[in-house]
This record gives C-alpha cells, sequence and structure tokens, in this order.
C-alpha cells in the first residue's frame, strides 16, 4: 500500500502544475489504483491460503494412511516365527495345523491392513528391493537372479517396508 486515502485539506489544496484545487480525476485515478492493487493482494492472499489447505489436507491423508505402518512394522517378527515354525517337521499333528491356521489368519489380517509380501525367489536381485546378505557362483542360474529369501521383504500400501534378505546368483570367473 504505497498510497494513502488522500484528506479532505489533500482534496481542497492546489497540486502543483494542476489547474484545478485537488483535481478530482486524478484522485479518483489514485483510488482506483488502490482499489486495484488492494484486490491483487486478496486475490492472492486467498490464493496462497487455499494451496495452503490443499498441502495440509494432502498431508493429513498421507498420514491416515501410513500411520498404521509402524504397527505393522513391529508384527512382522512374529510373522516370521509363524513361517519358521511351519518349516520344521511336525509330522503332521494338530499343533501344526493350529500354527498353520493362526499363520494364515494372521497374515490375512495383515494384508487387509495394507500388507502386501515381495515375491524373491527366482526374480533379478533388484537393491530397492532386496539386500543381498550372501553370493554364490553358480552356472545353474542366470547373474544376479535369487536363489533363496533369508527373509520376506513386505510392502505396505505400494510403499517398501523392508527389504527382503537374500541369496543371490553370481557368474563363476
Amino acid at each position: 500500500m504505497s498510497e494513502t486515502v488522500p484528506n479532505e485539506t489533500e482534496l481542497n489544496a492546489a497540486e502543483p502544475g494542476s489547474d484545478a484545487p485537488g483535481d478530482p480525476e486524478s484522485i479518483a485515478e489514485k483510488w482506483e489504483a488502490e482499489k486495484a492493487e488492494l484486490n491483487e493482494r486478496v486475490l492472492r492472499t486467498q490464493a496462497e491460503f487455499q494451496n495452503f489447505r490443499r498441502r495440509v489436507e494432502k498431508e493429513r491423508l498421507e498420514l491416515s494412511e501410513y500411520a498404521s505402518m509402524e504397527a505393522v512394522r513391529t508384527l512382522l517378527p512374529i510373522l516370521d516365527d509363524f513361517e519358521r515354525a511351519l518349516k520344521v517337521e511336525h509330522g503332521g499333528n494338530e499343533y501344526a495345523k493350529g500354527i498353520e491356521l493362526i499363520h494364515q489368519r494372521f497374515g490375512a489380517a495383515l494384508q487387509k491392513l495394507g500388507l502386501e509380501p515381495i515375491v524373491s525367489e527366482g526374480q533379478i536381485f533388484d537393491p530397492n528391493l532386496h539386500h543381498a546378505v550372501e553370493m554364490a557362483e553358480t552356472e545353474d542360474a542366470p547373474d544376479q537372479t535369487v536363489l533363496a529369501e533369508y527373509q520376506r521383504g513386505y510392502n505396505f500400501k505400494g510403499r517398501l517396508l523392508r527389504a527382503a534378505m537374500v541369496k543371490v546368483a553370481v557368474q563363476p570367473k
């Protein structure tokens, strides 16, 4: 706001170089210019506020969508334990069937929350999805192929939650 509204004394005072005292047309032009400047400021402020509201809403949605990510991350070791328990031979007894049922229900509940297992074995090694803990020289598999999965990796609603720990094939020299 570079101009101030002229007071009554200024309106009645003759400006240097003007014929009429307080030329009403020049005063009206100043007021119109100031009005246009103020309208411009209001529009700019409204646009900035709308952008702020959109940004805050987007952040709020992301926060609510991924709020359970840490809770799911803390449950992954339990899921790993179930998977290891299922690999142990139990002779088909009721206990093993119970463990398998609990594992299935627990996995289904986590998938409903947004947990997605990463398929690794037989895939090409991807450092964004896999953590290589062992490399094995072999001619039986293509170079950089995942041979074994030691710990499953997971995505949570499309974002990497945990990389898979894998064994990777390398060609002998």
